[in-house]
């Protein structure tokens, strides 16, 4: 399949084969982006300033209730059976620090790096694919509580990450019932009895208290940054985009998104909306307005799509930085990188780790496609997981400067990073923590494209 301009300057890589199986995790991280109801505001959004996080979720979800509507699109998949000679590599004997900054770089080593295979991530993944999905992933995406599809995000990112490794449209099937049934379930907002709208777009009410009956920026942008990306997969596949199955709801899901999420909170107020208080909640519209301008034929819509996308990253205008403008020498390593939440700050400890994977999530995909962000900036985020965050096994940052006691949870973001340094990639086959399937589709995705010749 196509990957968009993706750099090719890495070195093809050798797999290690064994029999361990890494099992356990629950089906979602935490919710980082909602501290909790004492510091949301009426919009659901983080009280500008705030760097509370929140703890991991419980092993498994609760799921809501489920509002029982058949999804538009094809059947959906019968699980996959695991391979009956799982390809699923054992780790390396214990984790260390990265030895030095050269090779955090990928500068040195990364050609003897053996890693897990594509085919072993997909048995992990297969071992929660259906668990999560029934008790998590699938109510969520039937409900009709705009909260719920915060954590279905990872549900999408994880389908649409293994299909890209893998090429197998029963997870871009799923993606796709996913997104269908939350689109199903949309209500034109002037029928939401306490929407603050009132308007002809469409959406969903949260159901959380103290965003209750509202409709909510924040969860909708969090969830739809991996729909937009998924669409995206679609239009960069000839074997889907050329299948009439896919074209259709292909189509009728891009039409929905460029009406009912980025016109939508674009007309409700750019300022309130789009650009948002803090550098991981913006980052969420920066990554679907790049997707969209890769994906629209109408050239005014394109340019539309252009001004959020540099507006974000150079020239936020209602506030005196953006997310370039906020990126530093780290203070305590000068191959690595320091940004703080708040615009115009340059205060330690800077962004917490947990809101931080949101940025990451979008960087990375940036870099990926060509727009903005470059193979010099990778490398000094790969220096900034790899020695600042997380400096040796089972130690983990709380904040981008190194301090603070984090939970180590990467899935949403960080984990990306493996698919530009073999040695990174290569400590997050043993990382324990928020083994899922978002986790499991994205370590698959990096091996895919160290493969391919990502490494930088």
């Amino acid at each position: 399949m196509l990957e968009s301009r993706r750099r090719n300057s890495g070195r093809a890589l050798s797999s290690l084969l064994s029999l361990t199986l890494l099992v356990g995790g629950g089906a979602c991280g935490p919710q980082p982006e909602q501290d909790g109801a004492s510091t949301a505001s009426p919009n659901g959004d983080n009280t500008p300033g705030s760097t509370e996080v929140s703890p991991p979720e419980s092993d498994t979800l609760a799921p809501s209730s489920p509002e029982e509507q058949i999804a538009v699109g094809p059947t959906e998949p019968e699980a996959e059976a695991a391979p009956t000679t799982p390809e699923a590599d054992a780790p390396a004997a214990a984790e260390s620090p990265a030895t030095s900054a050269e090779e955090a770089l990928g500068t040195t080593a990364q050609a003897a790096v053996s890693l897990r295979t594509v085919a072993a991530w997909e048995t992990l993944f297969l071992n929660r694919w259906n668990s999560e999905h029934t008790s998590s992933f699938l109510p969520m995406s039937r409900s009709l509580d705009s909260w719920q599809f915060y954590n279905l995000a990872y549900g999408i990112d994880g389908n649409t990450a293994m299909y890209r490794a893998t090429g197998k449209t029963q997870y871009m099937d799923r993606a796709l019932l996913y997104v269908n049934n939350v689109v199903n379930n949309a209500k034109v907002s002037s029928s939401l009895p306490r929407s603050q709208f009132k308007d002809s777009y469409m959406g969903w009410a949260s159901a959380r208290s103290d965003t209750l009956g509202q409709e909510v920026p924040l969860f909708e942008s969090y969830c739809w940054r991996y729909v937009t990306r998924m669409l995206r997969t679609i239009r960069e596949t000839p074997a889907l985009y050329n299948n009439t199955t896919y074209k259709t709801q292909y189509d009728r899901l891009l039409a929905f998104t460029e009406r009912n999420m980025f016109e939508k909170w674009l007309r409700r107020g750019a300022n309130s909306y789009i650009y948002r208080v803090n550098t991981h909640m913006a980052s969420h519209w920066a990554y679907i307005a790049m997707d969209l301008s890769l994906m629209t034929t109408d050239a005014t819509k394109r340019a539309q799509y252009m001004t959020v996308f540099n507006n974000i990253n150079r020239d936020m205008p209602n506030n005196t930085s953006s997310l370039r403008g906020q990126l530093m020498t780290s203070p305590v390593n000068a191959n690595a990188y320091f940004w703080a939440a708040e615009w115009g700050s340059k205060r330690r400890p800077g962004q917490d780790v947990a809101h931080g994977n949101g940025v990451m999530a979008y960087l990375v995909e940036a870099h990926d496609a060509g727009m903005e962000w470059t193979d010099a900036d990778m490398r000094k985020f790969v220096v900034t997981l790899n020695d600042v965050i997380w400096p040796s096994a089972r130690k983990y940052a709380n904040y981008v400067d190194g301090t603070g006691s984090g939970t180590g949870w990467f899935n949403d973001g960080l984990v990306k990073l493996g698919r530009y340094n073999a040695a990174l990639q290569q400590r997050l086959e043993t990382h324990s923590v928020g083994q899922n399937t978002q986790y499991y589709g994205n370590g698959a995705l990096n091996a895919k494209l160290l493969g391919a010749g990502s490494a930088l």
